[in-house]
């Protein structure tokens, strides 16, 4: 029979064994698999093509979860035969989760089918006494055969089937070892479609691999509708929910969750989660948009000389080569010479800030410990910072200043030109040009 080697992480195939994926070049992932002999048979007659306008258009019912947290992540709740990926680090609470979702949407009447492949029923039944989600219309299934558990599924027609997960599933009739390329991608593609054909909602959960990405090839994440990553520390409390991809709502969206003895429990104002009381100097309040929900985030720098011939520069939560771009601004623009300090920035609480929105807070926050002067308590501070120093509008702004006013901020640093159609706040709005006059005003 003949094999192929397929990389672990991301499904790249080979001839044959390669010490480094060329594909996205991890280590030791190669591994050997059977090549499938598939036959051929000829359709009388294919499907024809249909005029759009002709095709019935019907509304996808949601179930709202229960939770407001996760139904804002995926769109208003869940859709009736869609598949649903889930995937983060071991041990940040995954199985937990769709437990407890299990268990509210028991209580609302709905019939639920939890295969396990990892857990016996027993090990299930103690962490649902420790939740508090006991429900009659949960079956557990402790099966890692695929066609057993479609077996099971069948008879019993739930609402919602989860896959507790997807690497330890396997198809009898394909040599491979479960968890290998081909039975992810086989298992993947026999439960979409089982889903869609049943109209059976189905949740698979995936394990992350060291590299961050979801274990298994990357065809698996074109095949479902939804894919949900949890960001975060399993050491933390606070657990974030992303929709990476969503065919049924934004990709934008997140959740605020916070671990507790009884399972993760929404947080329902995360803004406080990310800004603190602190008056050192270094620490800057922000605001992003994550989706529809603007968030204010509280960014630290902290600068010191340097002992090393080449100034180290660490970010936590924010991209490397926008702070690498900020200081040479910081540097040529404002007069500040930081070319001999080390720089250490982070955002708290976890999140992840992307958004160029966060440059004036970030570029003030350096500053702010350059001069070793803080800022004063109850600034905002809002704007996308250009090559030429300039400060340039952002997007929302009227959301990030109620949501600002809203947490008890006294003042807002914005963008001149975001001035324009702006409406009244109580908060103090100061509007500025270019950095150099938003750290005079600040930090003078």
């Amino acid at each position: 029979m003949k094999t192929r080697f397929a990389c672990q992480d991301c499904g790249a195939y080979a001839p044959k064994w390669l010490g480094r994926c060329p594909e996205c070049g991890a280590y030791n992932t190669m591994v050997e698999e059977p090549i499938e002999k598939k036959k051929t048979t000829r359709k009388a007659k294919g499907s024809q093509p249909v005029s759009l306008q002709d095709i019935p258009f019907t509304k996808k019912d949601r179930k709202s979860v229960g939770m407001s947290e996760l139904d804002r992540v995926l769109g208003g709740g869940f859709v009736k035969g869609s598949l649903v990926l889930l995937g983060g680090d071991p041990g940040i609470g995954k199985s937990t989760l769709m437990l407890q979702i299990s268990a509210l949407l028991a209580r609302n009447g709905s019939h639920i089918l939890y295969a396990s492949g990892e857990e016996s029923p027993h090990q299930i039944r103690i962490r649902a006494e420790r939740l508090g989600s006991i429900a009659a219309s949960i079956d557990l299934l402790s099966e890692t055969e695929l066609d057993s558990i479609l077996d099971s599924a069948r008879d019993l027609n739930p609402e919602l089937m989860v896959i507790d997960s997807i690497q330890t599933i396997y198809k009898s009739s394909l040599t491979s070892a479960p968890g290998s390329v081909a039975q992810v991608r086989e298992c993947g593609g026999d439960l979409m479609r089982f889903a869609k054909e049943r109209e059976v909602t189905t949740v698979l959960i995936g394990h992350v691999t060291k590299f961050g990405v979801i274990a298994g090839p990357k065809t698996l994440e074109h095949i479902v509708d939804t894919v949900l990553y949890f960001e975060g520390d399993k050491t933390q409390q606070y657990r974030i929910l992303r929709a990476i991809k969503n065919r049924f709502g934004s990709t934008n969206e997140i959740g605020v969750f916070e671990m507790t003895e009884a399972g993760l429990s929404e947080v329902a104002n995360p803004s406080s989660l990310f800004i603190s009381d602190s008056t050192a100097s270094g620490s800057a309040v922000t605001s992003v948009i994550e989706g529809t929900r603007p968030l204010l985030v509280e960014v630290q720098a902290l600068t010191s000389p340097t002992s090393f011939n080449y100034p180290q520069r660490v970010a936590t939560g924010i991209d490397y080569r926008r702070l690498a771009m900020l200081l040479a601004v910081l540097e040529r623009r404002v007069g500040i010479n930081v070319h001999g300090v080390d720089c250490f920035v982070n955002a708290v609480g976890g999140i992840k800030v992307v958004e160029p929105s966060c440059d004036l807070g970030l570029i003030l926050a350096i500053a702010s410990s350059m001069k070793n002067k803080a800022i004063e308590k109850g600034t905002v501070l809002i704007g996308e910072v250009g090559l030429g120093g300039e400060v340039r509008p952002v997007y929302g702004l009227e959301s990030r200043l109620n949501e600002a006013d809203k947490l008890g901020f006294k003042a807002a640093i914005i963008p001149r030109k975001g001035m324009r159609n702006l409406k009244k706040h109580k908060i103090d709005v100061v509007t500025v040009d270019e950095v150099k006059e938003a750290v005079k005003i600040t930090l003078n």
